[in-house]
C-alpha cells in the first residue's frame, strides 16, 4: 500500500515535477476528512493514539493546562479537561474540528512555515499522524531541514520552559526519524523515542517525547509492551481471548458453534 506522502496530486503530475509528492492540504480533502467522522475505525484509533500522546504528557491532574494540537484530529484533550487550539495545513480537516462542537479555536496554518504563538504560552503540544509530513516537499524551495528546523524552533519558543511536546508519527525510515529527532535536539530540546510494542509490526507506534529546557528529573517514558523479560510482549491469554472472540463471530453469523468451556483456547498435550 502506498504511503500518502507519495500519491501525487492531479494538478503537480506532470513530467517536469513528476518527483513531487502529494502535500497533506491536497491529501487531506473533503473526502479523506469526512473519514475522520463516518470511519469508526480511524475514530478509535485516533482516540487511542491521541490518550496515549496526553498520557505521555504527564500533565498535573488537578489543574487545567492550554496545549497545542499539531494537526487537529481528536477531541481528546476536551474530554481531559484541557483548553486547546488547534492548527492543521487543511481547510477541510479544520472544518471536521469545528463541527465536533468544541470550544478550542483553531487555525490555518503550514507548520513547515513555523507556529505563530507568543512564546512561553503553551503547557504541552501533542501532535498525531503528522510531523512526517514535513519530510516530503511539493515545491522547489521546500526542503526538509528548513521546515523541520522552522516548526521545531518556533514550537520551542511557545513552550513554557519544562513542558512537554509529544508527537505520534509514521517515519518512512530510520535516517527520516534520526533527521527529525536531531533537528528537535539542535533546536534547543531534549528527550528521546517512545516505542509502543516494539516486537509487533501492527502495534508498533513511535511518539517523539521533547522536553522544552533541560532538567535533569525529566526521563524518557517507556513504551508499552516493553517488560522486565528482555523487552518482549506479553501474549498470555490472547489466544484463549482470540478463541472465544472467534466463535462469538461465528455465532452471529448463525453457524453452529460448541459451548465454551475451561479448555477453551487451551493448548493440546504433546503426544507420547
Amino acid at each position: 500500500m502506498s504511503r500518502p506522502e507519495h500519491i501525487s496530486p492531479p494538478q503537480v503530475r506532470s513530467p517536469a515535477i513528476r518527483t513531487a509528492h502529494r502535500p497533506p492540504a491536497f491529501f487531506y480533502d473533503e473526502k479523506e476528512a469526512a473519514k475522520y467522522n463516518s470511519s469508526s475505525r480511524i475514530v478509535k484509533v485516533q482516540e487511542e493514539l491521541s490518550n496515549r500522546a496526553i498520557e505521555l504528557l504527564n500533565l498535573p491532574e488537578d489543574k487545567e493546562a492550554f496545549i497545542l494540537d499539531v494537526g487537529c484530529g481528536s477531541v481528546a484533550l476536551e474530554e481531559h479537561g484541557h483548553a486547546w487550539v488547534g492548527v492543521d495545513i487543511s481547510k477541510d480537516m479544520l472544518d471536521i474540528a469545528s463541527e465536533r462542537d468544541s470550544s478550542g479555536d483553531v487555525f490555518l496554518q503550514d507548520m513547515g512555515g513555523g507556529l505563530p504563538f507568543r512564546p512561553g504560552v503553551f503547557d504541552g503540544c501533542i501532535s498525531i499522524s503528522a510531523i512526517q509530513w514535513l519530510c516530503y516537499s511539493d515545491k522547489k524551495e521546500h526542503t526538509a531541514r528548513k521546515r523541520l528546523t522552522r516548526f521545531f524552533t518556533s514550537l520551542y519558543t511557545c513552550l513554557k520552559r519544562g513542558s512537554r511536546a509529544v508527537l505520534q508519527l509514521y517515519p518512512e525510515t530510520p535516517e527520516q526519524m534520526e533527521e527529525i529527532s536531531g533537528t528537535a535536539m539542535r533546536c534547543g530540546f531534549s528527550g528521546g523515542l517512545v516505542i509502543d510494542f516494539p516486537n509487533s509490526a501492527k502495534a508498533k507506534k513511535f511518539y517523539l517525547c521533547l522536553f522544552a529546557g533541560y532538567d535533569a528529573q525529566q526521563q524518557v517514558p517507556q513504551g508499552l509492551g516493553v517488560g522486565a523479560t528482555a523487552g518482549q510482549i506479553s501474549y498470555e491469554g490472547r489466544a484463549k481471548n482470540q478463541r472465544v472472540s472467534d466463535k462469538e463471530r461465528y455465532r452471529k453469523q448463525g453457524k453452529k458453534v460448541k459451548s465454551d468451556s475451561k479448555f477453551t483456547g487451551r493448548k493440546r498435550a504433546g503426544k507420547f
